[in-house]
């Protein structure tokens, strides 16, 4: 969905033969592609969205939002926001807090009751999903909404994968995760818990399916052979994170050791602390800028009392201690033992090394091809099975719950062609909207709102929400602050610039279009546009 404003003309309209000889060029409104949108590996038509919410019309920002994603209150707490790394406005003074705005349309979205609308008509066409994750999810819902007949069957025994049983209640509150699965569950996709698929082409004949999307979830962790005496307590993270979903916690003990640098390992640490340990050690075998972990979580683990140890490997475990050897870098800037150890007291050990799929449902199918542990796909994200589709953790790719929610959506469509015999091609995108081509000087300042965060002292004894969203002032606020870069939002700049009124207004919501028989081709309205949307383009006589 492009912006809602801007305007494309035909440069080769006849009247551009009646201008004579003065004009090199001539102005056209253009859409570009904001680099938001672009950066968002959900797909979101970011600044689509935002244009309604800094209207204040949070329902059509929030249905604009889930044209692509259907969990924004989920991904406003636990998307690392690449979109905010890409924003223009942060040349100017910082990132627009999409992130935040989104948490909040997503949270209205739950106090209000907005449901989705089921399927105008029904397909006739019936699909099996594999996995309750983000990824499982999001297909399920674009699915949905072509009219297919949607199953998803879990292994467990709730919906969510990773983002229940790898993300701690601290950054996602169950509640929240609950009501935006009810949601999709209610405009009729079927989800059967502990139904874990044994092999994926016996499920689909058995339960008569057209086609099938695997998304199966990393959850089995990745081990290191550490040497380890019998009385040693070593634990691995999906483990003990798992562990925190059911009646009986986690026995760790008061001091508690994470090897690993990912974010994995700093979401143990931090619940150990939670769980009442006097001291969490995260043990990493590189520097803090090769560390894996986003630096925002990295520093609210030390702002909770998670201690670093760097540059170190464990060599071997025993009750009640490890023993750890310090590394060095070499000239090339990696890691190299020392010969020099350190014995710290420990009464457990969680291996935060990484994740595995299980990938034993494809055992027997022909065409399928697995390589370093995930799935080999098509650019349709097919798999080299007919009918049998892919996505998430299950094929290679960054292992996030914003690159599963996009993977889902994107296999929705090609497995929708699919079914109708027909092939899925997406629209070209237009050129960026980089910085350069705004005019920054109509933008005043306006710094960004940090998002309230919850007192130390309550963050290292309760799960409670450490950060805090928005209220409707603060993200009406942080939406208006978007440039709209690429795209028109009538700001009426080229109306008022043009010395020959040569620019029509076409009413509210319609943009402009230029009267040529009275442009000069001057380039005043493309040089005063702030965001981009006017592009001067050689004349065509």
């Amino acid at each position: 969905m492009e912006h809602p404003f801007a305007i494309t003309l035909d440069v080769g309209t006849s009247k551009a033969n009646h201008t004579g000889s003065w004009r090199n060029e001539r102005p056209v409104y253009v859409h570009r592609l904001p680099p938001c949108n672009h950066a968002c590996p959900a797909g979101e038509d970011i600044q689509g969205w935002l244009s309604f919410a800094e209207s204040g019309d949070y329902e059509a920002a929030w249905r604009a939002l889930t044209e692509n994603n259907p969990l924004p209150a989920i991904m406003g707490r636990v998307c690392y926001h690449p979109c905010e790394g890409a924003c223009n406005r942060a040349a100017i003074d910082a990132a627009v807090g999409i992130n935040s705005v989104e948490r909040f349309l997503g949270d209205q979205a739950i106090a209000q009751g907005w449901a989705f609308a089921p399927p105008a008509q029904e397909s006739g066409k019936r699909v099996l999903v594999v996995g309750a994750g983000p990824s499982g999810l999001s297909a399920a819902y674009h699915l949905r909404r072509f009219g297919h007949a949607v199953t998803i069957r879990e292994a467990g025994p709730l919906p969510g994968g990773m983002m229940r049983f790898g993300i701690p209640k601290y950054r996602l509150p169950r509640d929240v995760l609950d009501a935006e699965v009810k949601r999709i569950a209610d405009m009729g996709v079927r989800i059967e818990y502990d139904a874990k698929v044994e092999n994926i082409r016996d499920a689909m004949t058995e339960g008569g399916f057209d086609a099938a999307f695997l998304a199966v979830g990393a959850h089995i962790a990745k081990r290191a052979y550490i040497p380890a005496g019998e009385a040693a307590k070593v634990l691995d993270a999906v483990q003990v994170l798992r562990s925190m979903e059911g009646e009986d916690k986690p026995l760790l003990g008061r001091r508690v050791v994470v090897y690993g640098g990912g974010n994995t390992a700093i979401d143990v640490a931090r619940t150990a602390k939670r769980l009442g340990a006097e001291e969490a050690v995260i043990v990493y075998r590189r520097t803090r800028d090769k560390m894996p972990a986003h630096d925002f979580e990295v520093e609210e683990a030390l702002e909770e009392g998670v201690m670093m140890k760097w540059l170190s490997t464990i060599k071997n475990v025993e009750s009640g201690s490890i023993t750890v050897e310090k590394m060095a870098l070499d000239d090339k800037g990696f890691p190299q033992p020392t010969g020099e150890y350190e014995t710290l007291e420990a009464d457990s050990v969680v291996l935060a090394l990484g994740q595995d799929v299980d990938l034993s449902l494809l055992d027997g199918v022909p065409g399928l091809v697995v390589e370093n542990g995930v799935v080999k796909v098509g650019p349709n994200m097919m798999t080299g099975a007919p009918g049998v589709f892919a996505g998430g953790d299950m094929v290679p790719s960054e292992r996030t719950v914003t690159v599963a929610v996009g993977h889902g959506k994107k296999a929705a469509r090609h497995i929708d062609a699919w079914l109708r015999g027909a092939t899925y091609d997406p629209a070209p995108k237009h050129e960026l909207a980089s910085f350069d081509k705004l005019n920054t000087w109509y933008y005043g300042e306006a710094p960004k709102t940090v998002r309230p965060v919850l007192e130390i002292a309550r963050r290292k004894s309760t799960f409670e929400e450490v950060v805090a969203g928005l209220d409707e002032t603060n993200a009406l606020f942080e939406a208006r602050r978007c440039l709209s870069c690429g795209n028109c939002f009538e700001c009426d700049n080229c109306y008022g610039v043009c010395p020959d009124n040569a620019v029509i207004k076409l009413g509210p919501g319609k943009g402009f279009e230029f009267n040529y028989d009275y442009c000069k081709g001057c380039g005043l309205c493309g040089a005063e546009c702030p965001c981009g949307a006017i592009r001067m383009v050689p004349e065509t006589i």
